[in-house]
């Protein structure tokens, strides 16, 4: 009586091309990411520079929102909170409004802090993270 052998699966040849190919095209959306501001800002299109930068907030929040709905499965709406408190912070940390809110930062930078936005947003991304750990510490 003969045995059945069981044919060898090529799986794990098409896992390693599409690992490949997914570290290659990250790279390139990663690549595009970083220079697309550059370029668009250099060629004169402020305003598509900011389009951008709200095209990207819209995709963090969305993959926020994927992570909570759809790796755990939860619709959880808590974490938007902490989402805010990073956005009003970049908001007051952007403004020009900022030294006629608080006077103590006024005394501080007389001129306004003219922070620039990839500076702002970790610090923002900080602080909703540190209040996020607050809150679930206890």
């Amino acid at each position: 009586m003969t045995s059945i052998q069981p044919i060898e699966s090529s799986t794990s040849l098409v896992e390693e091309r599409n690992t490949a190919k997914t570290v290659i095209i990250g790279i390139l959306t990663a690549a595009f990411v970083i220079a697309a501001p550059i370029i668009i800002g250099s060629a004169g299109g402020n305003y598509w520079v900011r389009v951008l930068d709200f095209a990207m907030l819209y995709v963090m929040l969305a993959l926020g929102l994927n992570v909570v709905v759809g790796f755990a499965g939860l619709l959880d709406l808590g974490y938007i909170a902490f989402y805010a408190v990073g956005a009003y912070t970049a908001a007051l940390l952007s403004s020009p409004h900022l030294t006629s809110q608080f006077e103590w930062i006024a005394a501080l930078a007389p001129n306004g802090l003219h922070i620039p936005f990839l500076i702002i947003v970790p610090i923002a991304m900080a602080l909703a993270a540190t209040f996020g750990i607050l809150l679930g510490a206890p």
